[in-house]
């Protein structure tokens, strides 16, 4: 038996956001099944259909999908947990709250299809307690279709934090712990909640595999992904384009003018600083991103105003996740907290003595798998790429010139820092 569907759509697999409009609300379950048809069931032959898709994860490591699915399904035996990660607690990101909130049985339908294909007994949906419209969404449309006896599904409110989405913290977390990252191994595939084999899987992703299931992978050629655009752009919002999407053009969908743009934040905080000549050229896919050297992250596109201080806004940043991290790690309780005083410090145009080379220093330092989770590379992989695309900047705030951007209004979006945990 397989798990691929054949139905037939105008442009093979339609988009995640297709359907009704935001302002109906969540699309009923009647009207998903009009529109998309049943579920097929999840079997082995879907995570074959992964594989050839070539899908990868959409919560920010890109992983392969096929791949984070056998490990689960090898070990499962009919007792594995499936945890619908839907924390997303990246500050510049909205597009799982509204997939969530907009598209619920979709989700729902991926997060079926993953239990019986790896084996699952359980399903967690992990939310986020700062997106209670998303999770009121998902509770609502399990109660159209009705609780199945198995899997078992639950509804768990995850805390507001940054990391509380790293899978290693989520698994800690549902295990009664504090949703900090937990040292591996053992990874959640091996042994996760309640000690069970756990595949903890992006909505996003989710998503996707359930059209995956209906249409199959040969029309995966448009590979659609969902990006956040915001910054200097006149309609901010959650926009799909497909995989390979010029960044410029990206920009200008929502009304922005990428030769305006002093540089655009690619993939969130864990991302990278994109200089504004640079942005043309850059597609949205693995390979071209990685060809300029940076990740897609979380599909954060930022677009930072040409009269923004990006050394400013840099430190705003750092600042946000020094105090967001699980302070575990000498690199997270001092290093992050020192680097982002000294960028404060540059900021304000007030540096000390030794500055310029603490920056650089401290950056190659905090990086490179020191840590006891990726946090501390994620905060300085963000800095490294400031001080190359605002090295000018950062030179006049380092003779004490701060440039006008800095007594602007903030660019990006940072949160206050939470109390405690979790």
């Amino acid at each position: 038996m397989t798990a691929l569907g054949t139905r037939q759509a105008p442009s093979a697999v339609p988009w995640l956001l297709a359907g009704p409009a935001q302002q109906a609300g969540a699309e009923p379950l009647a009207g998903h099944l009009a529109r998309l048809g049943p579920c097929p069931p999840g079997s082995p032959g879907l995570i074959e259909a992964l594989a050839t898709s070539g899908l990868r994860g959409r919560g920010g490591a890109r992983f392969p999908t096929a791949r984070k699915w056998t490990a689960v399904a090898q070990r499962a035996r009919g007792r594995a947990v499936v945890v619908v990660n839907g924390a997303e607690g990246e500050p510049a990101s909205w597009k799982d709250q509204l997939l969530m909130t907009f598209r619920p049985h979709l989700v729902l339908d991926g997060a079926m299809l993953a239990a019986e294909s790896v084996g699952a007994a359980d399903i967690v949906l992990y939310v986020s307690s700062g997106a209670p419209r998303a999770g009121e969404a998902l509770a609502a449309a399990l109660s159209e279709r009705g609780l199945p006896r198995r899997p078992r599904i639950q509804l768990v409110w995850a805390p507001a934090r940054y990391v509380a989405g790293e899978e290693t913290a989520a698994v800690r977390f549902l295990n009664g712990g504090e949703a900090k990252p937990a040292v591996v191994p053992p990874r959640p595939f091996e042994r996760g909640v309640g000690g069970r084999p756990t595949l903890v899987q992006n909505v996003e992703t989710l998503a996707l595999t359930a059209l995956l299931a209906r249409y199959g992978p040969a029309g995966w050629s448009h590979d659609p992904m969902l990006v956040t655009v915001r910054g200097a752009v006149a309609a901010p919002g959650v926009y799909e384009v497909a995989r390979g999407a010029r960044l410029d053009q990206v920009v200008g969908m929502a009304g922005g003018r990428p030769g305006d743009c002093a540089a655009v934040l690619l993939g969130g905080y864990f991302g990278a600083w994109i200089p504004g000549p640079a942005v043309g050229a850059l597609r949205l896919d693995e390979e071209g991103a990685a060809a300029a050297g940076v990740g897609l992250g979380c599909g954060v596109v930022l677009a930072l105003p040409a009269d923004a201080c990006g050394v400013t806004e840099t430190a705003r940043a750092v600042t946000f996740l020094a105090g967001e991290s699980a302070q575990q790690c000498g690199p997270c309780r001092l290093g992050l907290p020192a680097l982002a005083g000294v960028l404060r410090r540059v900021a304000d145009a007030r540096p000390e003595r030794g500055d310029a080379e603490r920056l650089q220093r401290w950056t190659w330092q905090l990086g490179g798998g020191r840590g006891a989770c990726k946090h501390p590379d994620g905060a300085v992989g963000l800095v490294g790429s400031a001080l190359r695309t605002f090295a000018a900047d950062f030179e006049d705030h380092l003779r004490g010139r701060p440039c006008r951007g800095r007594f602007g209004p903030p660019a990006l979006p940072v949160p206050g820092v939470g109390a405690g945990w979790p």
